[in-house]
C-alpha cells in the first residue's frame, strides 16, 4: 500500500489524513483503489475543528464498496439504495466518522474507476469533480504502485486539458497564474456555493506557487507544439479560441451548474447529517450565524429553500480571512 504526505507543511497535520484513507480502506475491505486530500485542509485555509478532511474516493466497484461499509458499521444506508444512487450523478458523497469521529471526519466524493476517468477526461459530464481536481491535491493511499501510477496519470491528464476549457476565457497575453485565477473563476461560477464572491481570489492566493509549478510547463509545452507563443513569460495563442469554443464551454459551465445542483437532493440522501454540516459550513464562510426553524429542522426538503436563497443573495463581497 502506497502513502503519500500533502506536498508541504500547510494544511492538514502530518498523519491525519494519511490514518484517516487507512481507516476507510480498512473498513472498505480492499475496495479503495485510492484516496486524493484536497480542499481546505490541504491549502490551510484555516479550517476549525468542525471541519471535514476533504477526500475522493476511488473504488473498484461500488456495490463491493458500500457493503463493505455497511457490515463495518460506517454508513447506515442500504448498499444497494447506494449502489443505485452511484449511477445517478455520479459520485456520491459520504461522511466517514470512525469512532463517532474521534478518528477524525472525512467528507467523501466516492467514484469507481471509469467515472473518475470520465469525469477528468475530454468530455466530462461537469465540473463538479474536475474543478476540485485541477487545483492542488495530495494522494495520500494507493492500494499498490500500478494503481498509484494509474491515479497520477489521470491527475495529470485533467491538467494537461485545462486550456482547452479555460483558454477560451483567457485574456491575452498572460501566464501560469493568469492560468489558474481564471480556472478558479470558472470553477467558482459553475456552482452555487455559500462563500463571499471574492473565494475564488482567496483560494487563488492559497495555491499561486501550485498553478505556477504545474501549469508553467503546460504552457512552454504548448509553445513547444505550435498551439501557444511565448515571449517574456507570457503566452499568447498560435490561433486564438475563437466564439464557437466559448459557447461551447459556457454551455458545458451552465449544464454543469444545474447537474451540480440536482446532485444536492442526492446528498441528502447518501450524506450522514447533512443538515448540521451545511449549517456549519455556511456560518463559517459567510460569517452568517444560521437558526433553522423547527419545520426547516423536521422538512428541509420543503421548507428550507427560502433560506438557500437569501443565504446565497446574502452573501458578502469579501471574506476578512480564509477561512
Amino acid at each position: 500500500m502506497t502513502q503519500r504526505t500533502p506536498d508541504d507543511g500547510s494544511g492538514t497535520g502530518p498523519g491525519v489524513a494519511e490514518d484517516l484513507a487507512a481507516l476507510l480502506a480498512e473498513a472498505a475491505a480492499g475496495s479503495v483503489d485510492a484516496v486524493i486530500l484536497y480542499g481546505s485542509h490541504l491549502l490551510g485555509a484555516n479550517p476549525d475543528r468542525h471541519s471535514a478532511l476533504d477526500f475522493v474516493v476511488v473504488v473498484d466497484d461500488y456495490a463491493r464498496f458500500y457493503r463493505a461499509l455497511n457490515a463495518a458499521g460506517e454508513i447506515h444506508r442500504s448498499p444497494r439504495v447506494m449502489g443505485a444512487l452511484s449511477r445517478f450523478l455520479p459520485p456520491n458523497v459520504i461522511a466517514f466518522t470512525p469512532e463517532d469521529g474521534a478518528d477524525g471526519i472525512a467528507k467523501c466524493l466516492v467514484v469507481d474507476r471509469s467515472d473518475f476517468v470520465r469525469a477528468l477526461g475530454s468530455d466530462p459530464p461537469d465540473h463538479f469533480l474536475l474543478a476540485r481536481m485541477v487545483q492542488k491535491v495530495a494522494l495520500v493511499r494507493a492500494a499498490d504502485a500500478d494503481r498509484e501510477r494509474w491515479a497520477e496519470g489521470v491527475l495529470e491528464t485533467a491538467r494537461a486539458g485545462v486550456l482547452d476549457w479555460v483558454g477560451p476565457f483567457l485574456a491575452e497575453p498572460f501566464d501560469a497564474e493568469d492560468l489558474g485565477h481564471r480556472l478558479l473563476e470558472l470553477c467558482y461560477r459553475a456552482e452555487l456555493r455559500p462563500e463571499a464572491r471574492n473565494r475564488a481570489a482567496t483560494i487563488f492566493e492559497m495555491q499561486r506557487t501550485h498553478f505556477r509549478d504545474r501549469f508553467g510547463p503546460l504552457l512552454e509545452a504548448a509553445v513547444t507544439d505550435g498551439r501557444l507563443s511565448g515571449e517574456g513569460g507570457k503566452y499568447r495563442f498560435a490561433v486564438p479560441p475563437g466564439p464557437v469554443a466559448r459557447r461551447r464551454w459556457r454551455r458545458h459551465l451552465a449544464w454543469s451548474k444545474a447537474r451540480v445542483t440536482a446532485r444536492w437532493l442526492k446528498h441528502m440522501v447518501t450524506f450522514d447529517n447533512w443538515l448540521p454540516y451545511i449549517v456549519r459550513k455556511v456560518e463559517r464562510r459567510t460569517g452568517m450565524k444560521v437558526e433553522l426553524t423547527p419545520l426547516e429542522r423536521r422538512l428541509p426538503l420543503l421548507f428550507l429553500w427560502p433560506r438557500v436563497v437569501r443565504v446565497l443573495l446574502a452573501r458578502p463581497e469579501r471574506e476578512d480571512r480564509v477561512r
